[in-house]
């Protein structure tokens, strides 16, 4: 058949174009440009194969490691600390699939057995808290002892209950001198005279205890703070009785740094640095409950305060706040009384006595740097403040490892020279004693201040430490443990020859050896 111009053929087999042809292979080297080629680098922790341990034994192991969990909460550890502790003494003793989880109030811990068994859960309440660092540094070396060398569960139930029965390293009759010299160096430290210093330190011996009494009585932490912020307000109520009497040995002085000093006591014992690294460590749970009990507690410092203020104001005797500045001339002065609050506060928390002694130079060291940061670097309060907690977290993390101590211990102890407690007092002042409902507009942004210096103080000694253990992983070549819920990655070098090895945690001295089946659980 003849084809004519201008006419199209249609018996020939229509060939595909160049664009046609490129379109899938395009397709595929973009697919192979995107996708990965291997499967995920952090897999979920899932149970593989059976441990071998039974159920008789395996319930023991973790009774053991639910005690130690409670006890060492109980004690001031973080939550991390309680996680590594149940883990470690769990893989010690042939528990592989082991999850934890930690809520302040309470532990729980559960054991995977595989599909065919039942899990064994245990979960156990947290009746009271305490700061008992000594009990803390020896359940610590328990632990270790026994992840290092497990002996039999009965024998290591045994061991751990003669410590946690252990007496305590100093009698009561100190702690309460020592509760007395922590406000007395408070005192001093805010340019105080020797009679306030000393009233101080009466008034802060009352105090102790009656909060003792107040304890075992089984009154609420809060009404507890109310009283014990009610009684320097009150002490220094007379003091201005006396001044308007015209009682000649009560001198020219400042009432109001009675109130103060008592305030640093009572903030002592809360748990600021606890709840931000917990926050830091991914357990917000447990840092809700810490922070909400922190803000409970300073609300009935608030209310003990304010109570008797505005009863003093009603009879004409009002407490004049003192102008002072925090930072006087003599820093050499200062210097000395925070050393002497450091070394206190550790000793009202049955610290070890190398702990105390490191505590009373990390103390000093913090006010030296806060004194730096705010005269020579021209900073300000906040962030002064955080960069000497940045420092003495990093610096304490450090020496407490070398010298096998608590550095919870230390880094608590250095910081309660830092705590705002005549800033909280001048707030709350200013809530009660200014009139027509000025007070509010004064008051609220100095408490807010306050506040945000006791959270520059937690997440400097946060990161301090953070950043020390870092420095202390990368020395040894390991990498440090990973925040909680993540996956616990298995080192390889020591798993090629048959071992398993410790990664070191971010707030302890303790292993976590490393698991690609433990799970822990974030709270």
């Amino acid at each position: 058949m003849a084809y004519g111009l201008g006419v199209a053929r249609t018996d020939r087999t229509a060939r595909p174009t160049t664009a046609h042809r490129s379109l899938p292979s395009l397709r595929a080297s973009t697919r192979r440009a995107m996708r990965p080629s291997g499967p995920p680098t952090d897999e979920i922790p899932i149970w593989t194969t059976p441990d071998g341990v039974d159920s008789v034994t395996a319930q023991a192991v973790i009774d053991l490691a639910m005690r130690a969990g409670v006890a060492m909460i109980a004690t001031g550890a973080a939550a991390a600390d309680v996680t590594a502790t149940v883990l470690t003494l769990t893989k010690a003793y042939g528990l592989s699939s082991v999850h934890v989880d930690v809520t302040y109030t309470s532990v729980t811990v559960s054991y995977h057995r595989g599909p065919n068994a039942d899990p064994i859960t245990v979960m156990r309440i947290v009746r009271f808290r305490v700061q008992d660092y000594t009990r803390l540094e020896r359940l610590r070396g328990l632990i270790v002892e026994l992840s290092q060398d497990p002996v039999p569960v009965d024998e290591a139930r045994v061991r751990f209950d003669s410590v946690i029965t252990a007496p305590h390293p100093y009698r009561r009759w100190l702690v309460t001198v020592a509760g007395g010299a922590l406000a007395a160096g408070a005192a001093g430290l805010v340019g105080a005279g020797p009679f306030i210093i000393l009233l101080s330190f009466l008034t802060a011996t009352v105090v102790g205890r009656v909060l003792t009494w107040l304890t075992g009585a089984g009154v609420a932490a809060f009404f507890a703070q109310c009283v014990g912020a009610a009684i320097p307000t009150a002490v220094a109520t007379l003091v201005v009785v006396a001044q308007s009497a015209g009682l000649t040995f009560v001198g020219d002085v400042s009432p109001s740094l009675v109130v103060a000093s008592g305030i640093v006591l009572l903030l002592s014992g809360l748990s600021v640095v606890g709840a931000a690294e917990d926050a830091l460590e991914g357990y917000y749970v447990t840092a809700g409950a810490r922070g909400f009990e922190v803000i409970v507690l300073s609300l009935g410092i608030a209310v003990g305060i304010s109570v008797v203020l505005s009863l003093g104001k009603r009879l004409d005797y009002p407490i004049a706040i003192s102008s002072q500045t925090l930072l006087s001339d003599n820093v050499v002065v200062q210097v000395v009384c925070a050393v002497i609050i450091s070394v206190a506060f550790a000793v009202m928390s049955y610290a070890t006595g190398t702990a105390v002694a490191v505590a009373g130079v990390a103390g000093g060291a913090g006010w030296v740097m806060l004194a730096l940061a705010e005269r020579t670097l021209q900073l300000g309060a906040v962030t002064a403040s955080a960069t000497a907690a940045l420092v003495i977290g990093f610096a304490a993390r450090l020496v407490a490892r070398r010298l096998t101590i608590s550095p919870l211990a230390v880094t608590t102890a250095a910081i309660v020279p830092l705590l705002p407690g005549r800033m909280a007092y001048e707030g709350i002042s200013q809530l009660v004693t200014n009139p027509d409902g000025n007070g509010f507009a004064v008051g609220v942004p100095t408490l807010l201040q306050a506040f945000g210096l006791g959270l520059g103080l937690a997440a400097g000694v946060s990161l301090g430490t953070y950043f020390a253990s870092l420095l202390v992983a990368k020395k040894q070549g390991v990498r440090p443990r990973p925040a909680a819920g993540a996956t616990l990655p298995a080192d390889p070098d020591p798993t090629a020859t048959g071992s398993t090895a410790p990664v070191l945690s971010e707030t302890s001295d303790l292993p976590v050896v490393a698991d690609d089946t433990v799970g822990q659980g974030p709270s």
